[in-house]
């Protein structure tokens, strides 16, 4: 009982001082909101898109913007270069360098390493954009951008988070690492390869890694601890030496997109039931631990389909909406390459057509399995055809799904910092997409992962008029500054 006496005040005091200092530092976050929105509009107006090699200077040139922010604040800094990217003419370009920052170095500290990634999906104005999609545009408190949600303000949220602490010469509770590349929207190219080289130097002192490339599920804040894979396939089917005029030679030629189009059809039930065989059969059955989670996360079902604009969906329960969101697979057609898509019409006989679909995975699916079984299927189902065609079927993509565990005390400190910014418990969600680097950084470093998203549900990323909330920025600022005394806290094993 003495003991007790003794000890409380201590803990009352320290309590005291924590509170101070995280008033000061959201103090700081909030005199200083204007200055983050206008470094978020200079980075927005860089037109990093990975996917496009005529831009990759704009890449090259985000990465170098990023390192000399980094190199003001103090950071030790590198542009480490990851190789060469192999285009499809047979030619090579310089993959864009990743940058790596290291502030603190302090072996009585827990050390995080933050990831990020700078570039971006394609945009265009006309692609129904209602701004234009470099030029941040600040509207009814919503900071419209490509770029602006996936994933520029969360990277600059970090930064601003180490600069807070900086400036008010509050010592970082924990050393802070960074690494940030330009080629997460394609896939992440010669990323792995650079961690694995490093993973017994810059990775080293790691003790955890977040990521706050994601977003919240409603407008309750999130942590995420699992994202779906993805395995992308190209369906090729060839047939004559060129393409046809339908009225000279429909009717007489087997066409290349009938057949594409009768496979493609094979994939998937219109109920939504995937028909390849193994991959239904792969999925680990809903555990009435997950049905209960499920069940106590905020989600509204109606404005979920109020908001992507349709009348009807796959499900009508939120728990089988969620689960197929998030744990199940599900096969999704996205285009086909070859055939006639531009305005106005045209009477051709495509004589190359490519179809392009990808399948969603989870865990217990691995990609070379899945590969061998799209692969097999269809062969099979094209040889039933009896056509004269020539199909290839080739996986372009293999992303693996991650599962982190939610027991874990990065997911506490995660709770305890929601609960200091936002007053709420976060909801504890999965996210359907894939980021791939997760489950590289799980499987090479063996370091625990956390999903910090601070993005809203609404943030249409990927999409026409992407933004981010000014709300999310700055409040997701402050959640960061305080996720990482709670980071702090973890006591070492």
């Amino acid at each position: 009982m003495i003991r007790l006496l003794l000890f409380a005040p201590l803990l009352f005091v320290g309590s005291r001082a924590l509170a101070f200092q995280l008033d000061e530092l959201t103090k700081y976050i909030d005199s200083h909101q204007e200055e983050y929105v206008q470094t978020l509009r200079e980075w927005v107006a860089v037109e990093s898109d990975s996917s496009d090699v005529q831009k990759r200077s704009e890449v090259e040139r985000m990465m170098n913007i990023t390192a000399e922010k980094l190199k003001a604040m103090g950071g030790n800094v590198e542009l480490v270069d990851i190789g060469l990217q192999e285009l499809p003419s047979g030619n090579s370009i310089p993959l864009p360098k990743v940058v790596t920052a290291q502030f603190g170095s302090d072996p009585a500290k827990h050390t995080v390493c933050v990831y990020g990634h700078v570039d971006v999906q394609p945009a265009k104005k006309e692609d129904g954009w209602a701004t234009e999609p470099y030029n941040l545009t600040d509207l009814n408190g919503n900071l419209y951008g490509r770029g602006a949600s996936d994933n520029k303000a969360p990277v600059l949220a970090w930064i601003h988070t180490v600069e807070a602490y900086q400036a008010l010469g509050i010592e970082l509770p924990v050393n802070v690492k960074f690494i940030i590349e330009g080629m997460e929207e394609t896939g992440s190219n010669g990323l792995d390869a650079m961690i694995i080289s490093q993973n017994d130097t810059f990775f080293a002192d790691v003790d955890y890694i977040i990521i706050s490339d994601c977003g919240w599920l409603s407008r309750r804040p999130a942590l995420t601890y699992g994202t779906r894979g993805n395995c992308y396939f190209f369906a090729e089917v060839e047939g004559p030496t060129q393409d046809l005029h339908s009225g000279v030679y429909g009717g007489t030629v087997i066409e290349p997109m009938t057949d594409l189009i009768g496979i493609l059809d094979t994939l998937i039930s219109p109920g939504g039931k995937i028909l390849i065989p193994g991959i239904p059969e792969a999925v680990a059955p809903l555990s009435d631990e997950e049905w209960k989670m499920y069940q106590d996360i905020e989600f509204d079902v109606e404005n979920y389909k109020q908001k992507i604009g349709v009348s009807h969906l796959m499900y009508s329960s939120k728990v089988d909406l969620l689960a197929h969101r998030w744990r199940y697979p599900t096969v999704t057609i996205h285009g086909i390459e070859g055939a006639f898509s531009a305005p106005g019409t045209k009477t051709v006989i495509p004589a190359k057509v490519i179809g392009k679909f990808s399948i969603r995975q989870v865990p217990n699916m691995d990609p070379a399995v899945v590969e061998k079984q799209v692969t097999d299927y269809l062969n099979a189902v094209f040889g039933r055809r009896k056509s004269p065609n020539k199909l290839k079927v080739t996986m372009v993509i293999g992303a693996k799904p991650w599962l982190a565990d939610t027991q874990h005390p990065l997911y506490d400190a995660g709770k305890e910092a929601v609960k200091k910014v936002f007053k709420v418990d976060p909801d504890m969600i999965r996210e359907g997409g894939t980021i791939p680097i997760a489950k590289t950084f799980q499987d090479v470093t063996r370091k625990s992962i956390i999903m910090l998203p601070i993005g809203g549900f609404d943030d249409g990323l990927h999409s026409q008029n992407e933004k981010m909330s000014r709300y999310n920025y700055i409040e997701g600022t402050k959640l960061f500054v305080a996720y990482l005394h709670e980071v702090g806290q973890i006591k070492r094993d």
